[in-house]
């Protein structure tokens, strides 16, 4: 047995301090909780009682990493790097906090059940560690702020504003709601874009597989026949040739493009030029500006019902929309509204968003209900998202079918010319 030092605060708010008996820090902190008190600090007297707690904490950290303790220092490193959470599996983990919440159970309580139950995508170490900060003192959403790869700065400071209002359930139930929905409105809007993408990559690949493989052997039985091939038909063998001869050199160019392309849209004036296009494109252009008011109204709205003030609403929005161009007009109206204008006024200056929102806006502070008239916006903005999707997917399949048209037709046509050349030489 050791000696522990503690500091734990009273139901009514008082802080005692003194010194217990236990094997190591959980279990004082667990005599601590029978006795209904809050641990703040517990601190081992003993360098025995020291490394006592030393292991504990070494267990818990290492608990089911057994395998990764055989790796190298530096595959232990990259394995056990934590991956941030997709949107569903956040919904999943607020909801399932909720639940417990609302079933009557204490916090420490519902999240030490939170690291047996588990949740997909999420460790159940990272339970374990916020249970481990409450029990020390700490607010639930300090705890989670410690874990930013995991909770957001928007999930973070809605739990927070939870917590000041006394309504952490119902909280977790609206981040559950906004996140379920915002994963959903994302997945219609990537899944839109897979059919093109996979149109066009089977596309290329076969015009490759034919041009390097396939046309050389009709090449073969033209050219041994000695006569002169017609401009696009000899315009195919050189392509081919092409493709046969430095196929590697070309696979070098295009991975090269593809790189500085990449480092170009991630520096500072190539994000804007990328965004902007991405706004203004034909066809995607609508599909991706409501897909970004949306999430700006959705998102503005949430943080805004649960009590978050506007200017830390604003900012957390700022840093959840992925487009610098919004992300600037955001900006500036932070900073219009830290100057005492309203809302409406600087949205509408920045040029970017549309009327409707401004409108919207502006009836809101007049009504004092800027959180609801944002909600229908977002409503509204999605509900026409689905039906660009519609539209640019309809519009998308076509024009594909055309440009494959194209490329099989121009190739079908230099065969045949060759053959028609071939004939009349025979004929001759």
């Amino acid at each position: 047995m050791s000696e522990f030092v503690y500091k734990a605060r009273k139901k009514n708010g008082t802080t005692i301090q003194g010194v217990l008996e236990a094997a190591d820090r959980m279990s004082a902190l667990g005599q601590l909780q029978k006795q209904g008190l809050l641990p703040v600090s517990v601190e081992a007297t003993s360098e025995k009682g020291k490394k006592a707690a030393r292991r504990s904490r070494a267990g818990a950290k290492n608990s089911g990493s057994g395998l990764l303790n055989l790796l190298p220092q530096g595959l232990r490193d990259y394995f056990s790097r934590q991956r941030k959470p997709s949107l569903k599996e956040l919904a999943n983990y607020a909801n399932q906090l909720s639940n417990l919440l609302k079933a009557g159970m204490p916090l420490t309580a519902a999240l030490n059940s939170m690291t047996y139950i588990g949740s997909k995508g999420i460790p159940n170490e990272v339970s374990a560690q916020l249970k481990q900060d409450v029990v020390e003192g700490k607010s639930l959403s300090d705890a989670m702020a410690r874990q930013p790869v995991i909770f957001s700065n928007m999930f973070t400071n809605m739990i927070r504003a939870g917590e000041q209002s006394g309504a952490l359930v119902e909280v977790l139930k609206r981040l559950a709601a906004h996140y379920e929905r915002f994963a959903d409105v994302q997945s219609k809007f990537k899944g839109a874009m897979i059919y093109p993408s996979v149109v066009i990559t089977v596309g290329i690949s076969v015009i490759f597989f034919f041009m390097a493989f396939m046309m050389p052997k009709f090449m073969e039985i033209f050219q041994g026949m000695n006569a002169p091939m017609p401009p696009i038909t000899q315009f195919l063998i050189d392509t081919s040739n092409l493709f046969k001869n430095y196929w590697w050199a070309m696979m070098i160019v295009i991975t090269a493009i593809i790189v500085l392309f990449r480092r170009y849209i991630h520096s500072a004036k190539g994000r804007v030029v990328w965004d902007r296009w991405k706004m203004n494109a034909p066809i995607i252009g609508n599909a991706s500006r409501l897909n970004l008011f949306a999430q700006f109204a959705r998102t503005l709205s949430t943080l805004m019902h649960n009590g978050v003030p506007v200017l830390l609403a604003l900012k957390i929005t700022e840093l959840v929309i992925d487009n610098v161009i919004i992300k600037e007009a955001i900006a500036n109206t932070r900073e219009a509204v830290t100057d005492g204008k309203s809302i409406a006024q600087p949205l509408a200056k920045s040029g970017i968003f549309p009327q409707l929102m401004i409108d919207m806006v502006k009836i809101g502070e007049e009504t004092g209900d800027i959180p609801g008239a944002l909600q229908s916006l977002a409503e509204t903005y999605e509900e026409d998202l689905q039906g660009a999707l519609r539209v640019m997917t309809s519009m998308i399949e076509p024009m594909l079918i055309i440009v494959m048209a194209l490329f099989v037709g121009f190739i079908l046509l230099g065969i045949l010319s060759a053959m028609f050349s071939l004939t009349s030489n025979i004929n001759r």
